[in-house]
């Protein structure tokens, strides 16, 4: 592996890695509501940066929950 470029996984291996199925991670990948590439008409995810957008989605879930904990 290329050191500074991470681990890059396919987008069945991103669907099998969030546990989700491959024609929804392809429709979040071209909607942009995830980050990925498109190369040679493949998309590509940086395993890294889907971590990050992961934790950001639980905290972002997190949040929405005491905002709502708190308004009762």
């Amino acid at each position: 592996m290329m050191e500074g470029f991470g681990e890059i996984m396919t987008l069945e291996e991103t669907a099998k890695y969030l546990k989700i199925g491959n024609s929804t991670l392809y429709k979040m990948a071209r909607e942009g509501k995830i980050p990925a590439v498109k190369i040679a008409n493949q998309w590509r995810f940086r395993k890294e940066d889907i971590d990050k957008w992961l934790q950001e989605m639980i905290n972002r879930e997190i949040l929405i929950s005491q905002t709502k904990k708190q308004k009762k």
